[in-house]
């Protein structure tokens, strides 16, 4: 990996940080058909779990089908059931800490840059204890357009001050891959719930890994 020395890591969190990804699925999957009466597959649920939760919901039954009011309960329930089954399972992915120690060494700063609502960043940073390796977290409620549109990653590297060509995305999803090169920015996939071939119409990325401990990352510092 030929690339100048990144000045930021900015991180997707689901799937990227932590291995949940078919906790929020199941959980989406059981509220969607059980609670809802959607008829959409375990498989479908999976595609359309990108963006905010309010973007998912509008995805699946169109917009002003819920009132915000219903769409806030039906997000914090769905919450709620993904923590429920996920905590005893709670765990960074294997080599994250080691690799966000080495460069908070290395004095490159790190920003979280997620979907997902303060309730769920909040739920993982404070149960692992992580909070401190983080300059400033963007979650859905700090953006008006959720990824891929680029401005979760482009929000957090204005905070950091850094351009967006000295910032490394990790990312998981593809949406999410598409909303750092929509950012200018290069990205690091991980395969944790989607393979490469799903990632083919992106030409940012720079790596694929399946963790944190594959050697590619050394070429980062």
């Amino acid at each position: 990996m030929i690339i100048p020395k990144p000045k930021a890591f900015l991180f997707d969190l689901n799937g990227t940080m932590i291995n949940d990804m078919a906790f929020h699925n199941e959980a989406w999957h059981s509220i969607l058909t059980q609670d809802l009466g959607a008829s959409i597959s375990f498989d479908a649920v999976k595609k359309q779990m990108y963006g905010k939760n309010q973007d998912l919901l509008e995805r699946v039954f169109g917009v002003g089908h819920f009132s915000q009011e219903q769409i806030d309960q039906i997000s914090i329930e769905k919450e709620h059931r993904y923590q429920a089954a996920y905590k005893k399972h709670l765990t960074l992915i294997a080599g994250l800490k080691e690799f966000m120690e080495k460069a908070k060494q290395s004095g490159i700063q790190m920003a979280i840059g997620s979907a997902a609502i303060p309730f769920n960043i909040n739920f993982v940073l404070d149960n692992l204890n992580i909070r401190s390796y983080f300059k400033t977290i963007v979650s859905a409620e700090d953006v008006v357009n959720s990824k891929p549109d680029p401005e979760t990653f482009t929000k957090g590297a204005q905070i950091l001050g850094i351009d967006a060509s000295e910032c490394i995305v990790f990312e998981d999803a593809p949406k999410g891959v598409e909303a750092a090169q929509n950012a200018g920015m290069k990205c690091i996939a991980l395969t944790t719930m989607h393979t490469k071939e799903e990632f083919s119409a992106y030409n940012n990325i720079i790596a694929f890994i399946e963790d944190y401990t594959d050697p590619v990352l050394q070429d980062l510092f």
